[in-house]
């Protein structure tokens, strides 16, 4: 589009939709026009888009996932439609800053951490290769939720980032679907001698489906998220005789994760995970009819696959809607289930693996727990005399009155993949060995990547620059060229040129974070980041025990030389999970204590900035010097902002963890920090029981003294907070093993320290970083899940063909 064309259609639109002229309109104006134009110029590639992939016949993938993480399109798009710079300076000619209006968008926050932004990566990855995707998700009402601090503590409020309507979205009524809730069911037997499932007493909800383009980077392909809404059908409105009834249901979709304290909570959130993806099945199960193929080539079109456990009902779902609403016996519909599903397991976390009673699942899903019963005895049956009984007991779906709902995603699915290699390896070894044992050829490994899109291009316009000026803009396209980076390892102008993209981002941070708490912090320090959910397994409580080692060292000695640095963090807790939120209290604590002591010199600031999400991510990443990925070994399954900090240049201290592992297998030892117990160390304690934390406090003095700082009154205002974490450490026996591995960390720091000196060694590291960076794509990555497990195809813009299919949406 030219500057003229773009001009002309805004003024337009906001003439036809607001009344104003161009000139007149404000930042809200003018990004809801905007949006209508972007959205207007990808809605003809998207119906493009899917009349290229009926008339080629093409299969596709549906990725259901409780989580997505968009975060904000605006700039996103025009990037991927080409046109970000002409709508960049076509906005400068009529004095409209770009960012301005970009700061008018809501973040997409639909997610909780990684499994949401992974899924969000996902997407952009499966558009920009050309392939067939669809995401299949809850278009919850609310995000997350909004954190603030208040005397230190975290405070949960509404994410009200629908207020202003989506412009991205299209609701897509005619597509909607029933999904049947609680009730009663029973098998009554025709007259044929067959069973037949009968239910009562069911609440029917219906499912709208609100649709966003997933537009491929400059390729011409749109792909479509699919978010559900739920609604009351105007044949049950009479069922519901006040605003508190109709409440109940309306709440379906308003909150991710609601609170599982309590078993009304617990009840909703099975009801969601049911929601969206009976709605999904039943919208693809539509859309193959329309095809007017055999059943047996279902998996032959279609494949879905399974985020996490959260979606594991994709099993019995398709199994019932084969069997009960297109009339597949048991044996044909499960052998077509078991070709169409894939599951991702993203935790070794055994909390993380979800298990439902079942007397709640009963109540919820009856139809839905008679199918999971059925598995479980045909599992049972099909294992006999080929495996030992206690294995078999093991690997059952319902064990305890639960139902484990990992072991259902694995029985009823052809692949299950890990997302980085060592946690690909602990699920076969130890955490899902079992299974291993049973269904060797189903394990697989797919690292996890990231979207270099979003995560530079936009995120870090100026490094995006200096990697243009120094190796061409190819990697743009193809991120494995930014290893021609390394070309430059020892040139002095491209060092300065990448510190001095650097220095921009830093002093951009540095006016956010005063802007945001009202601390000044130098942008020649260094910027130390650990940005994640706030979870005891990785271990922020580490990065604040040496922090008051530093605050130590200075008091005790203020003229030691110590590299000025800020350290950052970017987490929310869960509402339930106190202990994490008691952590935030205490890293608050203690920033304000170090903030606002002038002896200290500036050498360390404590910064924990509020609210984390991706649109903050995008503020904080380009401006780290050092990334903390400090989770004890074997307990992080991937990771993926280890990724995202190291394409900025960061450089970082880590365990040998998730992803770090290959992290450092890229960039080599000397561009990376590595401390701590290993993997085997950590399950050698598990398995000879004998670590003890109070040994190790009792030997040594310099903990006793970060460790008492909790409960003597050094760090103001956390008396029941101080006293739980000092008894988790000391009485409860640190389930995370901090006291053991903090003096390595410890030593690491002070090599950071050091190295940072020294600034051209640091920015040698720093280059060595970004430059092996492209190794972890997340467009490689879908590119193996392609090939491995869903085996779908390329197909891009060019290749379209005339046909007399139409190019709506079939589904």
């Amino acid at each position: 589009m030219t500057k003229e064309e773009i001009k002309k259609e805004l003024r337009q639109r906001l003439r036809d939709t607001y009344a104003l002229e161009l000139e007149d309109a404000g930042p809200v104006e003018l990004f809801y026009s905007l949006g209508g134009l972007v959205k207007a110029v990808s809605n003809e590639k998207w119906q493009k888009t899917w009349k290229n992939y009926l008339t080629e016949g093409q299969k596709q993938v549906y990725y259901f996932s409780i989580e997505f993480l968009p975060g904000k399109l605006l700039k996103s798009n025009l990037l991927n439609l080409g046109i970000l710079d002409e709508v960049r300076t076509t906005l400068a000619d009529i004095n409209v800053d770009l960012e301005e209006l970009a700061n008018v968008e809501k973040d997409m926050a639909l997610g909780n951490g990684g499994l949401g932004r992974l899924a969000s990566c996902f997407m952009d990855s499966i558009a920009s290769c050309g392939l067939p995707g669809n995401g299949n998700g809850i278009r919850y009402d609310y995000g997350l939720f909004k954190q603030q601090f208040m005397d230190g503590y975290q405070v949960e409020l509404p994410d009200e980032w629908l207020k202003r309507g989506n412009v991205w979205e299209i609701r897509r009524e005619s597509k909607a679907c029933d999904v049947h809730l609680f009730g009663n069911v029973y098998m009554k037997r025709l007259a044929n001698g067959k069973l037949e499932p009968v239910e009562e007493n069911q609440t029917t909800v219906r499912a709208v489906p609100y649709d966003t383009g997933m537009i491929g980077y400059q390729n011409g392909i749109v792909n479509t998220m699919r978010l559900w809404s739920v609604e009351i059908p105007v044949s049950e409105e009479a069922k519901y005789h006040n605003l508190g009834e109709r409440r109940t249901i309306e709440d379906l979709t308003a909150v991710l994760y609601p609170d599982d304290s309590q078993e009304s909570g617990r009840l909703v959130r099975l009801a969601q995970e049911y929601f969206f993806v009976s709605a999904g099945i039943q919208s693809i199960i539509r859309y193959y009819k329309k095809l007017n193929l055999p059943w047996h080539s279902l998996s032959e079109k279609i494949a879905i696959h399974i985020n996490d456990t959260h979606p594991a009902m994709c099993v019995p779902e398709l199994m019932r809607v084969l069997m009960d609403e297109n009339g597949l016996n048991w044996e044909f519909a499960w052998d077509i289930t078991v070709k169409v599903l894939s599951y991702t397991n993203h935790t070794i976390m055994a909390e993380a693996l979800e298990k439902w009673p079942v007397y709640l699942m009963k109540r919820v899903v009856p139809r839905i727990y008679q199918i999971i019963e059925e598995i479980d005895r045909r599992y049972v049956m099909s294992m006999q005399g080929i495996h030992p009984q206690d294995l078999i007991q093991r690997t059952r779906l319902l064990q305890n009155d639960q139902i484990y709902m990992a072991h259902l995603a694995i029985i009823g699915s052809h692949s299950t993949n890990g997302v980085a290699k060592i946690h690909s390896d602990l699920l076969k070894t130890i955490v899902l060995h079992d299974f291993y044992v049973v269904y060797p050829e189903r394990f697989n490994n797919k690292t996890n990547g990231i979207a270099e899109r979003r995560w530079m291009q936009l995120a870090n316009e100026p490094l995006s620059d200096v990697m243009d000026e120094l190796i061409t803009d190819s990697w743009r396209k193809a991120p494995q060229n930014l290893k021609l980076l390394m070309n430059y390892q020892n040139d002095e102008v491209a060092l300065k040129k990448l510190r001095e993209a650097k220095l921009v981002k830093k002093e951009e941070l540095a006016s956010y974070i005063l802007e945001t708490t009202g601390i000044q912090v130098s942008p020649n320090a260094i910027f130390d980041v650990q940005i994640k959910r706030l979870h005891a397994y990785k271990r922020q409580l580490m990065n604040l025990l040496h922090i008051l080692k530093l605050y130590f060292d200075i008091k005790d000695n203020p003229e030691i030389d110590l590299t000025p640095r800020v350290f950052i963090f970017g987490a929310k807790a869960a509402p339930s999970y106190s202990y994490a939120k008691s952590i935030i209290k205490v890293i608050n604590e203690a920033a304000d204590m170090i903030n606002n002591d002038a002896s200290l010199q500036d050498k360390i600031k404590v910064v924990f900035l509020p609210n984390y999400n991706v649109s903050l991510a995008e503020k904080i990443i380009p401006a780290a010097d050092v990334s903390e990925q400090i989770s004890l070994a074997s307990k992080e399954a991937s990771g993926t902002s280890n990724m995202k900090l190291m394409l900025n240049g960061a450089v970082t201290i880590a365990t040998l963890d998730g992803a770090n592992i290959e992290i450092k297998d890229a960039v080599g030892d000397d561009n990376i920090y590595i401390f701590g117990l290993t993997e085997k160390e950590v399950y050698n304690y598990y398995e000879n029981q004998d670590y003890s934390s109070q040994k190790i406090y009792d030997e040594d003095e310099e903990l006793q003294r970060i460790l008492d700082a909790f409960i003597d009154g050094t760090i103001p205002n956390i008396e029941f907070e101080g006293q739980e974490i000092y008894d988790s450490l000391l009485k409860f026996n640190d389930e995370y093993f901090l006291l053991r591995d903090f003096h390595d960390y410890a030593r690491a720091q002070e090599q950071i320290d050091h190295d940072y000196k020294d600034a051209v060694l640091w920015q040698k590291k720093s280059l060595a970083n970004i430059a092996n960076a492209g190794g972890f794509s997340a467009d490689e990555t879908v590119k193996a899940y392609a090939e491995d497990i869903w085996q779908i195809e390329p197909i891009f813009a060019h290749t379209e063909k005339e046909g007399t299919t139409n190019g709506s949406h079939p589904f």
